[in-house]
């Protein structure tokens, strides 16, 4: 039965025996809103905590929030959460998509799916409003991510939604990835989970309806208003123009988004036409090749490169390092296009790309040691090799990026998670680029040294927060920016847009953190202030907390940054060059060259475990903070596995 906010249902798949059953929403709504709240309780409930990524046992969830189908707004997108195989050890991780799926999944019906087991042979599950069916996908498997979409829609109609893996995901490569509709890709290796489930790909057919929500009126004055505020993203970084506008490229804003933001479609001289947006739009621009080699002209060999990815399934972020790291060995004389089959020296061509990302996603000679990720690649590679990923963040097998020897506060957020937390390192670096932009006198920039500290104190807890020369005021800042994200993960709302720090035409420029509050009482008629949404946050922060440490993770001592981050002076950043951040009173200070100090880092820590009420020596949660959350099933659970404090 559907109520306000939620379609009502979550369909349970076990792939082993092809069965299918219906959970309510209800049952998790209440104190875990949606997406990663639901998600994570789901999979509490679901995954034996010694089940592999790749394992019978382990649950694929796929979960929208109360707020997908809502226009305007941005918040139809979706998550899929899942044991995985990219961090080392394998953790609960996460994937955050955009595009229309999530939105289709709620209009047919369902808040969440939850896939468990395996099939025997390739299968694809088709949601037809409310009806499921497995589907035989085997003429499909061996089929990139975006052939496969294409086919299908042309079996069923060009109005179903598709998420589907490639042949990354199908061989278990670590970091392979999910493509659904508009091109929206989940990393975090969930694609090579979905393909050793042998499902292919995830369909939805949906009556056309809308979402029902307690209080249009109330909805539509509060989107009225957010339309009125200046959120466009940042499209700069203190200078550096992210070269993806064009003829050849237009706005293809996600389910019910205004579209203010970076999100394009490229059309090729052949063509072809995707997704080419961001990180995944430019992460070949930056290996420059050889000189006197020729490049290809503009966005086209950028945007095939992009593409290969997205129809292999693999993650460009975690191909970033691969690249890195095997050019690094090449020109340390320790790896040739011989021994490796890959032509390294034509790095910044197609056809070493076209080769990379084949020999991974198929597995095939060195490509099946690279599968595994660099980490293990260098291990296997032998002497030298290891050294040259120092540096590296291998959580997820994802790059550094707001790192803490820049950003200090990003030091917990890095510590706290199984892989880099983009939006939670945003909530800093956003402030800081337009900072940067109003020191450098950019036409229309306001985020001055007074802005920045008051954002900090509206934001982050204090003032001493934007003073990037101290750790003082950094662990209430993390715990702050943690709870207001997994909040907005469980809404859930895009993080080009939310939450909203800054405002141009305001008298202090400081953001509204309290329309997200406001928007979700509207939808559900169920009150819930600012402080009461991001306890909802610190709920599902500590059920995750209470995840990993189930699985494995040894609470303070796995608190951890990189050695080299503590020991290697930072000799810049791609998107501060000259590694500025606000300093003391007016000063602009540069951290090229500092190191994050281990002594003040654990202090640090210290001060956040208070701050969450868990055991300050231990690292673990503590009985009577959990109990408080509403989690006491989970203090039990942890207090028979002596796990808890």
């Amino acid at each position: 039965m559907a109520t306000l906010g939620y379609a009502g249902k979550i369909l349970r798949v076990d792939l082993s025996s092809g069965s299918t059953a219906e959970l309510s929403t209800l049952d998790y709504a209440d104190k875990f809103l949606g997406g990663r709240g639901i998600a994570a309780k789901i999979y509490w409930d679901e995954v034996p905590p010694q089940a592999g990524a790749f394992d019978e046992e382990n649950g694929l969830i796929f979960a929208t929030g109360p707020l997908a189908g809502i226009p305007v707004l941005g918040g139809s997108r979706w998550q899929v959460c899942g044991k995985s195989p990219a961090p080392s050890p394998e953790r609960f991780c996460h994937c955050n998509l955009g595009g229309r799926w999530g939105a289709e999944l709620k209009f047919a019906g369902y808040d969440a799916i939850l896939i468990r087991g395996k099939s025997e042979k390739p299968v694809y599950l088709f949601l037809d409003d409310d009806v499921s069916e497995l589907r035989d996908a085997s003429a499909l498997w061996g089929k990139g991510a975006i052939e496969t979409r294409e086919i299908l829609k042309g079996e069923l109609g060009s109005s179903v939604s598709v998420v589907a893996i490639g042949p990354a995901g199908e061989n278990m490569a670590i970091m392979a990835t999910l493509l659904a509709d508009n091109d929206a890709s989940g990393s975090g290796g969930l694609g090579a989970v979905m393909g050793s489930k042998k499902l292919k790909a995830i369909v939805v057919r949906a009556a056309k309806r809308r979402a029902r929500v307690a209080r249009p009126e109330r909805l539509r004055e509060l989107t009225g208003y957010f339309r009125g505020l200046d959120t466009a993203p940042i499209s700069k970084v203190s200078g550096m123009v992210l070269k993806i506008t064009g003829p050849r490229t237009r706005k293809e804003p996600c389910y019910g988004c205004l579209g203010n933001c970076l999100r394009r479609t490229y059309q090729a001289r052949d063509g072809r036409k995707g997704k080419f947006m961001c990180q995944a739009a430019i992460f070949y621009q930056i290996f420059q090749p050889p000189a006197g080699r020729p490049r290809g002209a503009g966005n086209e060999l950028p945007f095939h490169a992009t593409k290969l990815c997205d129809d292999y399934g693999l993650d460009t972020m975690a191909l970033t390092l691969t690249i890195a790291w095997l050019y690094g060995c090449y020109a340390a004389g320790i790896l040739t296009d011989e021994s490796t089959g890959i032509p390294i020296s034509k790095l910044g061509s197609l056809e070493f790309i076209e080769t990379l990302v084949r020999k991974i996603s198929r597995r095939e000679g060195f490509g099946d040691i690279l599968a595994q990720g660099v980490l293990k690649a260098a291990d296997w590679v032998g002497p030298g090799a290891r050294e040259l990923t120092a540096g590296y963040v291998s959580k997820a097998g994802q790059p550094a990026m707001t790192e803490p020897r820049l950003y200090i506060t990003t030091s917990l957020l890095y510590a706290m998670e199984t892989k880099p937390p983009m939006p939670q390192l945003q909530e800093i670096s956003r402030v800081v680029f337009k900072w940067l932009d109003w020191g450098k006198g950019a036409e229309n920039s306001y985020v001055s040294t007074d802005v920045v500290r008051r954002i900090a104190r509206r934001f982050w807890g204090s003032e001493v927060a934007a003073d990037f020369s101290t750790h003082d005021g950094k662990a209430l800042a993390a715990k702050m920016i943690q709870d207001r994200q997994y909040a907005k993960d469980c809404l859930i709302l895009c993080s080009f847009l939310w939450p909203i720090m800054d405002l141009e035409h305001s008298e202090d420029h400081v953001g509204d953190p309290t329309l997200e509050s406001k928007v979700l009482s509207a939808v559900t008629g169920n009150e819930v202030d600012e402080d009461g949404l991001h306890s909802i946050g610190e709920r599902v922060f500590n059920l995750q907390r209470a995840i990993f440490v189930r699985e494995g993770h040894q609470g303070r001592e796995d608190d951890r940054l990189p050695d080299s981050w503590h020991t290697r002076p930072l000799a810049g950043d791609p998107a501060n060059p000259e590694c500025l951040v606000p300093g003391k009173g007016e000063e602009a200070l540069s951290r090229r060259g500092a190191v994050v100090d281990k002594e003040e880092f654990e202090r640090t820590k210290d001060e956040y475990y208070r701050l969450r009420q868990w055991d300050t020596a231990t690292g673990l949660q503590t009985g009577a903070k959990l109990e408080e959350l509403g989690l006491r099933d989970i203090a039990q659970d942890l207090g028979r596995r002596g796990l808890i404090s």
